[in-house]
């Protein structure tokens, strides 16, 4: 190979390498979250366990508007680009699409994270749009407790804006009249309002969460890799259980570039993965009531057990099963696990735009390699035709 095509080929090796390692631009304020970096590791567990591309075939979420009530959502973050639809802020709290505390951005990375080709995270609805929907600046500390009454204002907020689903990444420790009109608005409109278990310790024990335990909310316990609750909050008012411990997520901070934060212990993860299966959901069934999306949620949740767990719920969700599974009319023997799209409905390729993604996001190094001998093939074969570049002039 001549010098010539020599340099083109270390010109082009070059540029692939450069877009294969984007470093993360540190922007966070003092005292604000901070990505870990870029995850680039094998897929992460829950992704894992829920196969969420299988799932893709069927439903992306497309058409849904997902509320993410909480300390607002990062907007910069680039797996982010384009899902934030709007973003509010109640109870005089600074700019929505800015997220000190990070727990709204790790909720709305479960929810919506675009695939991209420099990691392996993804959320498990990417078509779903995002509300950001900001009330409370911290998530826990005196007088810093979240607020019910600012709750229930971000709540009428999300219902005021059409979200199908809201996502509460940051629950209150008391209930309020307010909160209980909220809710009732919620109803009324017909959105599904999810909502975490909390994490205590033996210092600080939790009581009831709120809307949490209140009727006719997805109840949401946090639980790890191994099944076993990581929230310490109980009751029969908790419906399912979500990966929210020693998960990936979205980071904030990231100045407009790629950005994560692993390992995340967090009740905002967990309610991001139920409420993102939500979206999934309403997506694929619209006819369905938010009413029937809790039930069918829980109903087709891997049972960890004949009798229900208080701090479990009745198992770990299993999104796929929810979406395109028959509904089982009981649950009197354990699941053998996250039930798989049958072959026939596996075959039937992603819609648009996101079959384009799936298969950018799987590219990795090895087809940027594939790519580049493609290149050097025909730049020879163009040689031996008497092919040569243009000269710039």
């Amino acid at each position: 190979m001549s010098m010539r095509w020599t340099g083109l080929a270390v010109a082009v090796t070059l540029l692939v390498g450069a877009t294969l390692a984007i470093p993360v631009r540190a922007s966070a304020a003092p005292g604000c979250a901070a990505p870990t970096g870029v995850y680039a590791d094998a897929a992460p567990w829950p992704q894992g366990l829920f196969g969420p591309k299988r799932i893709w075939r069927l439903s992306t979420g497309a058409g849904q508007l997902v509320a993410v009530v909480g300390t607002g959502v990062d907007a910069a973050n680039r797996q982010l680009s384009g899902r934030l639809a709007d973003a509010k802020a109640v109870a005089g709290m600074s700019d929505p699409r800015h997220d000190c505390d990070g727990r709204g951005t790790l909720a709305a990375g479960m929810i919506a994270a675009r695939p991209d080709a420099h990691t392996t995270f993804v959320g498990l609805a990417p078509g779903a749009r995002l509300l950001s929907v900001k009330y409370t600046q911290t998530t826990s500390g005196g007088d810093s407790e979240p607020d019910p009454d600012g709750l229930a204002a971000a709540i009428k907020a999300a219902v005021a804006a059409h979200a199908s689903v809201i996502c509460v990444a940051v629950p209150a420790a008391h209930g309020s009249g307010a909160l209980t009109d909220a809710l009732r608005d919620a109803a009324d409109a017909d959105a599904v309002v999810v909502a975490p278990a909390r994490i205590g310790s033996s210092d600080h024990p939790v009581g009831r969460s709120y809307p949490t335990s209140s009727p006719g909310v997805l109840g949401v316990a946090v639980a790890g890799r191994d099944g076993a609750a990581a929230s310490t909050e109980d009751g029969d008012y908790l419906d399912v259980a979500a990966p929210g411990a020693g998960v990936v997520g979205l980071a904030a901070g990231t100045g407009g570039a790629l950005g994560h934060k692993w390992p995340a212990t967090d009740p905002a993860a967990a309610a991001g993965y139920a409420a993102g299966a939500a979206a999934l959901l309403r997506a694929y069934q619209p006819k369905l009531t938010a009413a029937q999306v809790v039930d069918r949620i829980t109903r087709t949740a891997t049972d960890s057990g004949a009798a229900r767990d208080p701090r479990l719920g009745a198992g770990m969700i299993d999104p796929a099963a929810a979406v395109g599974a028959p509904l089982p009319a009981h649950r009197s023997s354990p699941s053998p696990g996250p039930t798989a799209i049958p072959a026939a409905v596996a075959a039937v390729p992603p819609s648009e735009p996101y079959r384009d993604l799936v298969l950018v996001s799987g590219l990795g190094a090895p087809g940027a390699a594939l790519l580049l001998l493609l290149a050097v093939r025909t730049v020879r074969r163009g040689r031996r035709r008497r092919w040569r570049p243009a000269r710039q002039t």
